[in-house]
């Protein structure tokens, strides 16, 4: 079981930037991931980082976002660069024991309770 706990949203004016940090209970052989939700809309998966620290980004966000794990803390990180509108969302992270980094929300088993962000 792993339990994942973010923080660092908030309130930003479009073109700012935030970095979100996922603290883990443990980063061992697990793949981690970034994903947002606007309500009524399908979770999205925006980054995604696996134990060799490879790394996945959606098409939308390329040269925006950037996911990096720190193993000394237990933590993934997602840095997210010029802020747009269409960035607000609840942003969650999430975990699984994977072979591989993904972006499919459905092949994570373990998720934290989100971060907000909101861009105006």
């Amino acid at each position: 079981h792993v339990q994942l706990v973010e923080s660092g949203g908030g309130s930003v004016q479009a073109g700012g930037s935030l970095r979100l940090s996922c603290a883990a209970s443990a980063l061992d052989n697990i793949c981690l991931g970034w994903f947002r939700q606007v309500p009524g809309q399908a979770r999205e998966g925006v980054a995604a980082v696996d134990r060799d620290g490879s790394t996945t980004y959606a098409d939308s966000i390329k040269g925006r976002f950037a996911i990096w794990q720190d193993n000394a803390k237990n933590t993934v990180y997602l840095q997210i660069n010029y802020l747009r509108p269409e960035d607000t969302a609840m942003y969650y992270c999430a975990a699984d024991l994977l072979l591989m980094r993904s972006l499919d929300p459905s092949e994570y088993q373990y998720w934290g309770q989100g971060t907000q962000v909101t861009v105006s």
